[in-house]
C-alpha cells in the first residue's frame, strides 16, 4: 500500500515537472503555437483580407486545447467561436453550418459550460469530472441525431443549402459532439474530429470558387489534430480519475 501510495506520488510529480507555466505541458503548448502559426501562415497566403476569420480561426484553436484538458473555459471560447463562424459561413451560403453553430452549438456550449463548471473534479474548477455514459443512452442518443439531422436537412433544402449532403453529415455529427461535450463523454472530441473531416471536405469545395477559403480548411485541419489530440487526453483523465 505505501508502495502503490509512492508510485502515484512519483507519477503525479513528473507530471507536474513536464508542465509549462503550471497548467500546460510542452507537447500542449507545442501543439497550440504550432495550430496557430499554420492557421497565420494559411491566412497569409491565401487570405490577407478577412481578419474575422483569422481571430475566429484563433479563438477555435485555443478552446480546443482547453477542452482537451476538460478546463470549462474551452466551452466559453466555443460560444465566441460559434457565432464568428455562423457568420462566416453565411457569406458563402452555408445555411447549414450557420443555423447548426448559430442555432446547436453556441447554445448546447452555454449548457455544456454549465455542466462542466457543476461537475468539478475533486473541486478542481479547471478540470471537468469524466462522465461514462449508459449502454441505455448510447440508442437515446443515436435516435436524437437521427431525427435533428432529418428536421434539419429540410430546413436546409428549403434554404437551398450549398452542398447539402455533407452539409447534413455535419448537422448529424455536430449533434452528437455537443451531445457527448454537455455529457462530459470523452468521445465528444472524437465525435468533433468527424465533424472536422467533414467540414475540410466542404470548405474544400468552397475554395474551388474562392482561394481565400483554403484558410479556413486549413482551420479545419488543425482542428482535427486537436480534437485526436483532446480524445486521447479525456481518456487518459478517465483513467487517471477512476485511479
Amino acid at each position: 500500500m505505501i508502495m502503490k501510495h509512492k508510485m502515484k506520488n512519483n507519477v503525479e510529480v513528473e507530471r507536474k515537472s513536464n508542465l509549462i507555466f503550471g497548467y500546460f505541458t510542452k507537447g500542449e503548448s507545442l501543439l497550440w503555437s504550432s495550430s496557430i502559426i499554420m492557421i497565420i501562415i494559411s491566412f497569409v497566403i491565401f487570405d490577407r483580407m478577412n481578419y474575422l476569420i483569422l481571430i475566429d480561426s484563433i479563438i477555435g484553436a485555443t478552446s480546443l486545447i482547453f477542452n482537451a484538458k476538460g478546463n470549462p473555459f474551452g466551452q466559453f471560447l466555443m460560444i465566441i467561436f460559434s457565432i464568428i463562424y455562423g457568420m462566416t459561413s453565411y457569406t458563402y451560403a452555408y445555411y447549414g453550418e450557420m443555423i447548426t453553430y448559430l442555432g446547436m452549438t453556441a447554445p448546447m456550449a452555454v449548457f455544456a459550460l454549465i455542466s462542466w463548471l457543476k461537475n468539478p473534479y475533486n473541486g478542481n474548477r479547471s478540470e471537468v469530472k469524466v462522465n461514462r455514459l449508459k449502454k441505455k443512452e448510447i440508442p437515446f442518443m443515436m435516435m436524437l441525431t437521427v431525427m435533428v439531422t432529418v428536421v434539419f436537412f429540410f430546413i436546409l433544402q428549403k434554404w437551398n443549402t450549398a452542398n447539402i449532403i455533407p452539409g447534413t453529415l455535419s448537422v448529424a455529427t455536430s449533434f452528437m459532439a455537443v451531445y457527448l461535450t454537455f455529457r462530459r463523454s470523452a468521445y465528444f472530441a472524437l465525435a468533433y474530429a468527424a465533424n472536422d473531416v467533414i467540414l475540410i471536405v466542404l470548405w474544400m469545395m468552397a475554395s474551388m470558387s474562392d482561394l481565400s477559403y483554403l484558410s479556413v480548411m486549413m482551420c479545419f485541419i488543425m482542428f482535427l489534430v486537436n480534437d485526436l489530440y483532446g480524445f486521447i487526453n479525456w481518456l487518459k483523465m478517465k483513467e487517471r480519475q477512476s485511479a
